[in-house]
């Protein structure tokens, strides 16, 4: 079965050598445009001595016909951000299969692992699925679920777990395409959510907000865009939380936002319904550091305030 992986970065890059190391027929990689620094997936296809195509678009018809002279059997998507119509996503003998970090038609959107954090669900997952041309739309070919406890962060859910299991799923849904069992599952609409992307102004912390919601914020924008307050008139990304409700605070009270403690580890602020434990910041323009470090040597006290 000719294959042509489609993607980007580490994941597509993983996706592209675990077919290559089984003896997968990948005749050619399409990879994300050029941009400023060198992509994974794409450097990954000239060491293998692929075909490496790099279109802007998929929208031009000239693209769609040198896709075509490849004469692909499957399109493997690991990783794809742009767009890509029906009629390239239908040149394939068999179609296009794709990988997506969320239980579909739940977390529709490009930053499906940061909200079911954010939102404190117990769990999320993956699915691979048969693309078509809309937004995370399609028939479910196969998912997966990862449970999500209350220290795992954006980070720890995608490379301990969904990033790895996403690999081991892509191979498992080419081989059941390859037998010709690969189901084809359709999307419950009445179920489906779409997220906006999570970038900085969705990370930024609201102290008026219960402590659980935000440490759910924190370890949902952990490590990107990573959410942040203002210390002084200056951004301070926050990571590494913990709630603490008032129920297990001695001496609730203050402002919200006001920061209630500080010791070597860490610093403690003012909300709705207790405090939020703060262990590790990074000031704007430094680095990731302890919240304890931070606070002796930026002066931070109780009751200052963040805003």
């Amino acid at each position: 079965m000719r294959i042509v992986v489609h993607g980007q970065q580490a994941f597509g890059k993983a996706v592209l050598e675990a077919l290559l190391e089984r003896g997968a027929d990948v005749v050619a990689v399409y990879a994300a445009a050029e941009g400023p620094r060198p992509d994974p997936l794409a450097e990954a296809a000239q060491a293998a001595g692929l075909p490496l195509v790099r279109p802007a678009s998929f929208r031009d018809p000239a693209v769609v016909e040198s896709f075509r002279g490849f004469a692909p059997d499957l399109q493997v998507m690991a990783f794809v951000t742009l767009i890509v119509p029906p009629e390239f996503l239908s040149v394939p003998t068999h179609g296009t299969i794709q990988y997506h970090p969320s239980l579909l038609p739940r977390h529709r959107g490009r930053s499906a692992i940061n909200w079911p954090v954010i939102k404190g669900e117990p769990e999320t997952g993956l699915t691979v699925f048969w693309p078509d041309g809309g937004i995370d739309t399609g028939d479910v070919l196969l998912q997966r679920t990862t449970p999500i406890s209350e220290t795992d962060t954006l980070g720890s859910v995608y490379f301990d777990r969904l990033f790895p299991m996403g690999v081991e799923a892509m191979l498992e849904a080419v081989d059941l395409v390859a037998a010709g069992t690969a189901p084809r599952i359709p999307q419950d609409e009445s179920l489906a959510t779409y997220e906006a992307p999570c970038e900085r102004e969705n990370a930024r912390i609201d102290w008026g907000k219960p402590c659980r919601q935000l440490h759910d914020l924190i370890r949902g924008c952990d490590p990107a865009p990573g959410a942040w307050t203002t210390c002084g008139g200056q951004a301070l990304q926050l990571f590494s939380s913990a709630p603490r409700p008032a129920r297990d605070v001695t001496g609730v009270g203050g402002a919200m936002g006001e920061v209630a403690s500080v010791d070597d580890d860490g610093f403690s602020v003012v909300c709705a319904d207790g405090r939020v434990r703060v262990t590790r910041v990074r000031p704007a323009g430094g680095a990731k550091t302890g919240a304890g470090e931070w606070a002796a040597a930026s002066g931070l006290v109780p009751g200052a305030r963040l805003e």
